[in-house]
């Protein structure tokens, strides 16, 4: 009977294991089901000195990557969105670096190891996981002119330049 209670039990674990892996599959396929539209946010600045506003860049293609100094894909790409913000910022694109759950401190050091002269905020707390629907970093989400997603966001990796590229392109296409 004990091996029959210890088989029984561990059977339970594994379908617990499964179903919680197969929750947080589906979470990150599909994050929290409230990004339909971006949210505002004004966040301090780590580049400089004061805050950005979202809403302050409607009328522009805006990039957003969210990112942080200790995440091993974000220092693969982050060369690669300094390259778009320099290519692309004489035609109304702009790239906002979201630094998220990391220290001040760390992300300056990052920015500068990394070159990085595109706007970069801070949000400490991550306190916009949830309203854009982020479940592990990194995350880029390109909006239109309007303030409008286009297309869904582009999860789990560095990016490659050129799906960046074929977004941005779009997006100015709007």
């Amino acid at each position: 009977m004990t091996a029959r209670l210890r088989l029984t039990g561990q059977l339970l674990a594994v379908a617990l294991v499964a179903g919680l892996l197969g929750l947080l599959v589906w979470k990150v396929a599909h994050g929290s089901g409230k990004t339909a539209e971006p949210k505002n946010f004004t966040l301090s600045r780590v580049d400089k000195p004061g805050k950005l506003e979202l809403a302050s860049l409607r009328g522009k293609v805006v990039v957003l990557n969210f990112w942080a100094s200790w995440c091993v894909p974000c220092k693969t790409e982050a060369r690669t969105f300094e390259r778009i913000w320099q290519e692309y910022r004489s035609k109304g694109v702009v790239v906002v670096g979201i630094d998220s759950k990391d220290f001040s401190g760390d992300a300056r050091s990052f920015m500068h190891r990394y070159g990085l002269t595109y706007p970069i905020v801070r949000d400490g707390d991550g306190s916009l996981w949830g309203p854009y629907g982020i479940s592990f970093l990194p995350v880029t989400r390109v909006l239109d002119r309007r303030g409008r997603y286009l297309g869904k966001s582009i999860d789990g990796g560095p990016v490659p330049a050129a799906v960046l590229r074929r977004r941005i392109s779009a997006a100015l296409r709007t």
